[in-house]
């Protein structure tokens, strides 16, 4: 693929309208799953489900990936979105096409009062993050899941299909949807509504978003320059060439450098996004003798929402449909992904009848708490780079102050908490655990090289680790092994020096790496989620403690 941006903006790609059935013989068809709104996690939703061999229906009322005459929008993603696109089979073009980054920087004039690299604590075969444009994750996800339609996968992407009237019913809901060939009416079993901030499903039910609009303007352009800079994360809290106002500055793919610069709030949002007064910013910003050419300029101000259930009757809600929050630490993309992540295993497991429907309510007691912990993350950040009262500000200038002089003032700067992984530590399905077990190389059961990821792709299934020799016998675990699958796979690590064998397939992890992730003994059982989240760590497990934290992580 080739979508090389050019001095009027980026050029995507267009998808062809397709008449449905419906249009062909007036039938109202039922499908188990419909998808509305094919952005990020309406997208990886559908490349979720077709990675498990589930069909759905996406409806789109564009053809096309991004924002038609948009911007580069949600450009870093965070280890655990990465991990996800690795299971579903597209991390490596990510890889290929993005720009990997582990180091920031804080600036408060020319001054570092910040600096910090996220590898030191990585574990994973994923980096900490990778910049990359919006709208190629999307285009990926559109080429992969081709790619599943090719293997026999029926994921019916329909492009140009506008959701026009919902209705929802006890055990069903009724979609009219228009196209540019006529209007038909089809109905779902369940309905994920990825559609965004405007979502017609979410203002048909009637449903409070609690909406608050911050006070911040921000000016994007992003700029391509002849000489390379530095690979790294700079924010300026007060950069003197921008009358002392925030500025980010993130190189993206195709050697374009995404600038956000923060304006007045009071700015005209017209003027500070004309092409020539983005120039005049952005050579304040690098000097006299920098070469640059602007691709797209724009402005942006946020708001926060959220709903008080991101589960009603049959619908669930994901995404800018469920959550808002300001783009401090890049926390819409990434969160909108791990929506999708978290509810599509539950989803599947039920459709495939080996999970009770009470799983789904697990979707909303996991990611509702997520949701508020970033939206409340993203109003400290914008607070403190926007003080809304003279005490603020004074706070404010005193902790750049003591971050001059003093390492441990550093940690207080606050210019955007960047993403990491939700712990479900409080879920209804956790046992012990909860946090996200990075993707770390392994040794698979035939020996060769692998990652943890492996042991979860393809069909839904639940990762059970015998840490060493079990104290169950070795029949029990058989016994359990057998019963469990295919919902359980159960495997024997190998790290733990003289461990037994349980007649299990064996995986080995480098011993440090082991108890770094767990912090496990001989003995130990661990229960990955499909998701890649722990769901339970059980120190000198019998056969009944691991049944049951199964039991339990099924929502039972």
């Amino acid at each position: 693929m080739n979508s090389e941006p050019n001095q009027g903006g980026y050029t995507l790609p267009e998808y062809p309208f397709i008449a449905p059935p419906e249009l062909a013989d007036g039938r109202v068809r039922r499908y188990p799953v419909v998808i509305v709104g094919a952005g990020l996690c309406g997208l990886t939703a559908a490349c979720d489900f077709a990675a498990r061999g589930l069909p759905v229906v996406v409806l789109d009322d564009d053809n096309t990936v991004g924002v038609r005459g948009a911007s580069s929008r949600g450009i870093v993603y965070a280890q655990k979105t990465l991990e996800i696109m690795d299971r579903l089979g597209l991390y490596e073009r990510i890889k290929a096409k993005g720009v990997q980054w582990h180091i920031g920087k804080t600036l408060a004039g020319n001054d570092v009062v910040y600096e910090f690299d996220a590898a030191t604590k990585n574990e994973s075969v994923q980096p900490p993050f990778i910049n990359l444009q919006q709208f190629y994750l999307e285009w990926f996800l559109v080429d992969r899941i081709e790619e599943l339609q090719a293997q026999g996968i029926q994921t019916d992407l329909r492009w140009k299909h506008k959701v026009a009237a919902f209705e929802q019913h006890t055990d069903f809901a009724r979609i009219t949807v228009e196209t540019p060939a006529g209007n038909y009416t089809l109905e779902a079993d369940w309905v994920l509504d990825c559609s965004g901030v405007n979502s017609l499903i979410r203002e048909t039910l009637k449903l409070d978003t609690h909406p608050a609009r911050g006070i911040d303007r921000w000016c994007i352009s992003d700029v391509r320059f002849k000489a390379p800079l530095p690979i790294e994360r700079w924010t300026w809290i007060e950069a003197p060439f921008n009358e002392n106002r925030a500025v980010w500055q993130h190189l993206m793919a195709d050697d374009v450098w995404r600038l956000d610069f923060q304006m007045d709030p009071a700015c005209d949002l017209d003027y500070v996004s004309r092409r020539d007064v983005a120039e005049e910013r952005v050579r304040r910003q690098v000097g006299p003798d920098v070469e640059f050419e602007i691709v797209w300029v724009g402005p942006y101000s946020y708001r926060s929402q959220l709903l008080d259930e991101f589960k009603v009757g049959r619908t669930f809600f994901l995404g800018d449909s469920a959550h808002v929050m300001s783009p401090f630490g890049a926390r819409g993309g990434n969160s909108a992904i791990q929506d999708a992540d978290n509810l599509v295993w539950k989803l599947a497991l039920v459709l495939q009848g080996q999970a009770p429907e009470t799983l789904l309510d697990s979707y909303h007691d996991e990611r509702r708490p997520a949701a508020e912990f970033n939206i409340m993350t993203t109003k400290r950040t914008s607070r403190f780079l926007s003080p809304e009262t003279r005490m603020e500000k004074l706070l404010r200038d005193a902790a750049i102050h003591l971050a001059r002089r003093y390492p441990f003032a550093r940690a207080i700067i606050n210019t955007g908490r960047l993403s990491t992984a939700f712990s479900y530590k409080a879920s209804p399905l956790t046992s012990d655990g909860g946090n996200n077990v990075q993707n770390v190389a392994i040794t698979l059961p035939d020996g060769t090289p692998g990652v943890l990821s492996d042991l979860r792709r393809g069909a839904t299934a639940f990762v059970g680790l015998w840490i060493g020799a079990s104290r169950a016998s070795t029949a029990e675990v058989i016994r359990f092994a057998n019963a469990s699958s295919p919902l359980l796979r159960m495997l024997q690590v190998n790290a733990v020096k003289k461990s037994a064998q349980l007649g299990l397939s064996r995986i080995a992890i480098e011993e440090g790496q082991l108890a770094r992730l767990f912090s496990a003994q001989d003995g130990d059982f661990i229960l990955i989620r499909p998701d890649g989240h722990l769901a339970a760590h059980i120190a000198g497990a019998s056969v009944a403690k691991a049944r049951a934290a199964l039991r339990k992580a099924l929502g039972n």
